[in-house]
């Protein structure tokens, strides 16, 4: 038997804000979106510049104005960059950096929900 990676929930507070966030400091794009006809809650799939299989899933929920509870924050998603000195420069000059491992080659990043997204150069 083989797994293949489908696709990691985020529930995020504003589906809005998160979207914006995606597609401006990380360049993803939104592929398909299912919203429940009551309006208890919204899906939203996005892709990588890559177009790969593996996508990102992003659910707002109607009746869940409160912060979502992350845990020990010890989880995140990391992300290949081709260009990596340029995009550490665009989150940095963004005020987005929240750990530096200063000359080891990664950085990372708190999307608006809390979530560590991660960051390093192609290799």
């Amino acid at each position: 038997m083989k797994f293949r990676m489908a696709h990691l929930n985020l529930n995020v507070k504003d589906l809005d804000v998160s979207l914006k966030f995606y597609k401006e400091e990380i360049g993803m794009n939104e592929i398909r979106r299912h919203e429940a006809k009551d309006g208890s809650f919204i899906i939203v799939f996005l892709e990588d510049a890559y177009g790969t299989t593996f996508n990102l899933e992003l659910t707002w929920l109607r009746d869940h104005p409160q912060k979502y509870d992350l845990g020990e924050e010890e989880y995140h998603l990391a992300f290949y960059i081709d260009e990596y000195e340029k995009v550490k420069q665009m989150h940095k000059d963004a005020g987005l950096i929240t750990y530096d491992t200063e000359g080891r080659g990664y950085h990372f990043i708190l999307d608006p929900d809390g979530y560590w997204l991660e960051f390093f150069p192609e290799r």
